[in-house]
């Protein structure tokens, strides 16, 4: 495996009885693309914003590129900035231009000029195939439209590792191709650190380098996706795989 990017070790998180993240140790190479697969209310979710402090835990380390997650303040939003979120809702700003939100994290938070952070935005727009839409606002674009907004703006900070959770499940069935396609292509051509959380199982089997199978708030089994898919020995697993196939 690559260079570590991404180390969680001994991870534990409670939603007050519930035991959601357990035990979690899992590494993430540099340019390694490692998708999380698992039922519904296993962790999933959790663990992806753990990782990028949206949610807090109790034991065990999270560190980026051998930095610890920082508790908050202003090393929380440089962490921010290295890590790039995109969620299940696309979370855009309604009252600004497509433009307007993908340059505000560069020019707030980075303090790119307005023109430099323009230019690198209208060439995220170009690569994710909304450069015409720029002037328009949210609501004036397709869900599908909106997500590839919504990488774009993670991408216009430069992350170290971008983690997607479900980021096509709100969309319609039309629509998700269109944002999986983006996805493959920071995988394939910008070697992209990437962790996704997803029940897109085509897009596992095609992108991704390592499968991890969730289940009860425990990595169950990990592996190349020819091991889960093909070869896993594991009742969970199969049964899970068997039921989303």
């Amino acid at each position: 495996m690559t260079e570590p990017l991404v180390v969680l070790k001994g991870v534990n998180k409670h939603f007050g009885e519930l035991h959601v993240l357990q035990d979690i140790n899992l590494s993430i190479g540099k340019g390694e693309v490692v998708v999380v697969i698992g039922p519904s209310g296993s962790g999933k979710s959790t663990l992806c914003r753990t990782i990028n402090r949206l949610e807090t835990f109790e034991t065990g380390s999270i560190t980026i590129d051998g930095v610890p997650l920082p508790e908050e303040g202003k090393e929380l939003a440089r962490l921010r900035a290295d890590v790039g979120m995109v969620f299940q809702s696309f979370n855009l700003f309604a009252h600004k231009t497509i433009l307007d939100n993908v340059t505000l994290g560069p020019i707030k938070a980075r303090k790119v000029p307005k023109a430099e952070a323009e230019k690198r935005a209208m060439e995220l727009l170009e690569r994710v195939g909304v450069a015409h839409q720029a002037e328009k606002f949210p609501a004036q674009l397709s869900g599908g439209q909106q997500q590839r907004v919504a990488i774009a703006r993670a991408l216009a900070m430069e992350p170290e590792v971008m983690l997607f959770d479900e980021p096509t499940s709100a969309l319609d069935p039309e629509l998700i191709g269109e944002v999986l396609t983006v996805m493959k292509s920071l995988a394939t051509d910008m070697h992209m650190t990437m962790m996704v959380v997803t029940h897109e199982m085509g897009f596992a089997r095609e992108v991704a380098n390592r499968l991890c199978f969730f289940h009860e708030g425990v990595i169950l089994e990990q592996g190349t996706p020819d091991d889960l898919f093909n070869h896993t020995q594991n009742p969970e697993t199969r049964q899970f795989l068997e039921a989303v196939l």
